[in-house]
């Protein structure tokens, strides 16, 4: 894709980038590359365990841990595609990133966010139908239903994102081709135009506000609607469990969206020149999913424990 749009007036795009890091603290690189070294070895570890216990274990084979899996090959390949590199410039210094290579990772980092977003929803609709409408949950979430659920999430995070890449390529640019950043965000780049980029920041501004508002409207409406039928179970047991299955979810929004949030409103709003706050924040939104989803859902589902504990522990019983 990046090298059909390299096709068409190259002359105005740079064919190099360079990747600052995280301004200021470039003496610090090395110290900075520990925990995001530690959150990589997390995050791949992590989502393939989550995978191979779901895609091996037939009780996991249910919609709820066939989202989950969907979320976890989507921390995978965001992880993949941003880490590496990161810790390229970090260890060796290496800031160069090809004008092909830029554009391709900010398809991804767009793509498989939006992508995740829509995860979370489906999870979210998941606890929903589970809670709200248990009689009904087989019949509604079929694997053909969930099957066609994750098709609409990956069309629509690659229909919303696809563009950014050519947005930023039909920019001319000026002197500077270094990227404040540690990775090839969309408007990070735009932000070295020398032209007017008011298309780019409306378009980039619509899709964070149809996937952030829109997403999280949706997913607190159907916790709207599990807290009030959860509140009329009769018993405290009932409700404690209830609540219990939604923890995990809870806690995994909270991981993705508040980072997100926050730096989507820096991105947007703060000032023009990338301080070590926005750029550390803006890394933290695309390195703890990943990296604390895998352990969140690890702990809170017992289903995912007993399944470990067996390949761990073959020979004993969970007592719990």
């Amino acid at each position: 894709m990046s090298m059909m749009i390299l096709s068409n007036n190259s002359h105005l795009f740079p064919n190099t980038f360079f990747l600052a890091g995280i301004p200021g603290l470039t003496a610090a690189h090395i110290w900075i590359s520990l925990p995001f070294c530690f959150m990589f070895f997390l995050a791949v570890t992590g989502n393939s365990v989550l995978l191979f216990l779901i895609q091996t274990e037939r009780s996991l084979h249910q919609p709820m841990f066939l989202f989950l899996a969907m979320l976890s090959s989507v921390d995978l390949i965001l992880s993949l595609s941003t880490l590496p590199k990161m810790l390229a410039i970090f260890w060796f210094g290496a800031t160069a990133i090809s004008s092909q290579s830029c554009l391709s990772q900010m398809f991804f980092i767009h793509a498989f966010s939006a992508m995740e977003s829509g995860v979370l929803v489906a999870m979210a609709l998941d606890r929903f139908v589970a809670i709200c409408n248990p009689l009904r949950y087989a019949t509604i979430l079929t694997p053909v239903v969930v099957a066609k659920i994750g098709g609409l999430v990956v069309l629509r995070g690659v229909g919303l994102t696809i563009s950014f890449p050519s947005l930023a390529h039909r920019l001319s640019y000026c002197d500077s081709h270094t990227i404040a950043y540690t990775y090839c965000e969309h408007m990070a780049v735009v932000k070295l135009a020398c032209g007017t980029t008011t298309v780019d920041n409306l378009y980039a501004f619509a899709v964070a506000i149809f996937l952030g508002v829109g997403d999280m409207a949706f997913i607190a409406y159907s916790y709207g609607q599990i807290v009030k039928t959860v509140v009329r179970f009769p018993s405290p047991e009932a409700r404690a469990k209830a609540a219990s299955t939604c923890t995990a979810h809870v806690c995994v929004i909270i991981f993705f969206y508040g980072p997100g949030f926050l730096s989507v409103v820096m991105q947007r709003f703060g000032p023009p020149t990338a301080s070590a706050a926005k750029v550390i924040l803006a890394n933290l939104y695309l390195l703890f999913p990943p990296a604390l989803d895998p352990i969140v859902y690890g702990v809170k589902t017992k289903q995912i424990r007993d399944q470990l504990f067996k390949i761990l522990n073959p020979k004993r019983i969970d007592p719990t």
